[in-house]
């Protein structure tokens, strides 16, 4: 007996694999964009290393030697994708990460 012959129409028909609607799309994109930078990318490592988890904004300008509003793009990116928490004290903000973030990051990237 031969191999079964499979319809066109039914080989080119959308797959039964649940997909991302357009909402989780915008989310994963943000998140995407957020940690294609370098920068970013060592922001959130020094953050992560830092005492308790957290680190000053004032402690992060040396390490990556930007400027300080440069710096200060860049940790809102990161606090807008959810990925950083962002908290005042006094004149300096002090950023931790998101707990779960990383994690919940990663699942996002492997769902797709």
């Amino acid at each position: 007996m031969g191999p079964a012959l499979v319809s066109p129409a039914a080989a080119c028909g959308p797959g039964t694999e649940p997909t991302l609607s357009a909402i989780q799309a915008q989310q994963t994109a943000r998140l995407l964009k957020a940690l294609a930078d370098p920068n970013r990318l060592r922001l959130l490592s020094i953050v992560k290393a830092g005492n308790g988890g957290e680190a000053c904004v004032c402690d992060l300008t040396e390490p990556l030697d930007l400027g300080q509003p440069t710096i200060s793009h860049h940790l809102k990116i990161l606090v807008d994708a959810g990925l950083l928490s962002r908290e005042k004290r006094g004149t300096w903000a002090y950023y931790s990460l998101v707990p779960g973030a990383l994690e919940a990051a990663s699942t996002s990237i492997l769902s797709l």
